[in-house]
């Protein structure tokens, strides 16, 4: 249930109609006991873990649905952390990239000049940075990965059959 992938996701299609795959799922989840809230929306549905349960390392998973133009429904899902989780990673992989693209920019042209290229000093610092920051993620992921087979497994009882993450 874990991967090398920052949010592991999977796709496959459904014989029902966009609306009654939806339906399905939503009254499936309401009767297993997995202790999840569900939030419901037109085009896609968020299942978390139960307040209860839930820990920083705790995962969602978003479905998204699309018919399909043979009157199926193609459900894509994807696992990722709660939104204040995911926002410092986002965060600090953009501060990370950007300090470092600056950094690696000044340590060249610093080179270039004949100065002492101390740019390149904070580039490595930022290299190490999103490194911790992915090492970060995959030891959430490795934390969560009984609760997201829970969440998988609820899915999958929902649609009736296996769907493989990749």
């Amino acid at each position: 249930m874990s991967s090398f992938r920052i949010r592991p996701r999977f796709s496959h299609t459904v014989e029902l109609s966009l609306d009654a795959a939806r339906e399905q799922i939503l009254r499936s989840l309401a009767q297993q006991a997995g202790g999840f809230e569900v939030k419901a929306f037109p085009e896609f549905i968020g299942i978390h873990i139960g307040a209860k349960d839930r820990r920083y390392w705790s995962p969602r998973l978003f479905l998204h649905f699309q018919a399909t133009p043979a009157g199926g429904t193609a459900i894509e899902g994807t696992y990722s952390p709660e939104i204040e989780i995911w926002a410092v990673f986002l965060y600090g992989y953009l501060i990370t990239g950007l300090l470092g693209t600056f950094s690696g920019i000044l340590g060249f042209a610093q080179r270039l000049v004949g100065a002492e290229p101390w740019g390149f000093w904070i580039l490595a610092a930022m290299a190490a940075v999103a490194l911790l920051l992915y090492v970060g993620a995959q030891l959430g992921q490795k934390l969560g990965a009984w609760q997201t087979f829970q969440l998988h497994q609820a899915y999958q009882t929902a649609v009736g059959r296996a769907a493989e993450i990749h």
